[in-house]
């Protein structure tokens, strides 16, 4: 199967400065452990809207959500474009999670008859909206705007006009994955918005914890198995799902994660699935590494393996 590397290093959906980085201190990483890495494998780069972070945001409950939608917009039309040419699979490193969403909808625009289903790796559920969020940070809505959902059932928040036409504007038409469609693996930071939006659908959650009683294959094999109905999957991997020891360059880490080596077992056995339409890797953050560039050396240790493994198999 041939990789290509896309690179989208907007980062107007986090709440800390840095994630930008994140390609570079890969690439310098792979000095380290694999030097023609990025050589034999050029990245496309998807033109960010960062230089908004300059100016004041103007709406509390989704910060700078004008620039993210038109990021949506931009990851959409450049790597659906890219996608439907359908001779290769995207890996993308992101910045942060808010990304997501636009490749969630490059997705669909490149397979629109395609049911989707979603692998979410992460510490955080991601399913806030505008109407929801406690912080305003956009990186913890990605899945809300793909499922379509406000979840005013639990609304916290009155936000703008403005950002409600932004809100409408990224989340589609319809909605572009359904909620019986995502699997989630080591989320443990959530809140009640989340949770109930959870319950509401049964979203299933498996915990690093129960991951481990069952073995990383067999985890993997139940996310699989959960997709059974779905015609393409797309695989998030947020580097906070690992633990703090690990994660120590990421701009939310929450304790109780993957080991470096529990996390490349288990995407090792998830990208095997010949559905596979897309892998992505977000979130890493050097300015936030106290380690020098142990942070992104980690991810550069999944990384590898993960697009060699997605390159040995047949397409």
């Amino acid at each position: 199967m041939k990789t290509h590397l896309y690179s989208v290093m907007s980062e107007l959906g986090a709440g800390t400065r840095g994630s930008s980085l994140g390609l570079e201190a890969l690439q310098i990483a792979s000095l380290k452990y694999d030097r023609p890495f990025f050589h034999l494998r050029p990245v496309k780069q998807i033109e960010t809207e960062n230089h908004r972070l300059y100016r004041p945001t103007q709406e509390d409950h989704a910060k700078y959500l004008d620039g993210i939608s038109m990021m949506y917009e931009r990851i959409e039309r450049e790597l659906g474009s890219a996608l439907e040419e359908k001779d290769h699979l995207p890996c993308v490193i992101a910045a942060d999670h808010s990304n997501a969403g636009g490749t969630i909808a490059a997705l669909k625009r490149a397979y629109p008859k395609s049911r989707l289903g979603v692998i979410w790796v992460d510490a955080h559920a991601d399913l806030h909206s505008p109407f929801t969020s406690p912080s305003g940070h956009v990186h913890g809505m990605p899945l809300g705007s793909a499922l379509g959902e406000d979840n005013l059932e639990n609304q916290q928040n009155e936000p703008g006009e403005e950002a409600i036409w932004h809100w409408n504007e990224m989340k589609g038409k319809t909605p572009r994955v359904r909620p019986e469609d995502i699997f989630f693996l080591g989320v443990r930071d959530t809140e009640a918005p989340e949770d109930k939006l959870m319950e509401k659908h049964h979203i299933p959650n498996l915990t690093v914890d129960q991951c481990r009683e069952l073995g990383m294959p067999t985890a993997a094999e139940k996310a699989l198995n959960h997709l059974k109905d779905c015609d393409i999957i797309h695989l998030s991997f947020d580097v906070d799902s690992l633990d703090p020891i690990v994660s120590v360059g990421t701009g939310t880490p929450v304790d109780e994660g993957y080991t470096e080596e529990e996390a490349r077992e288990l995407l090792l056995h998830l990208v095997t699935d010949q559905r596979l339409a897309a892998f992505e890797m977000v979130e890493i953050n050097p300015l936030l590494d106290m380690n020098g560039n142990s942070m992104a050396e980690a991810a550069f240790r999944i990384l590898k393996p993960v697009v060699e493994k997605i390159e040995a198999q047949s397409p």
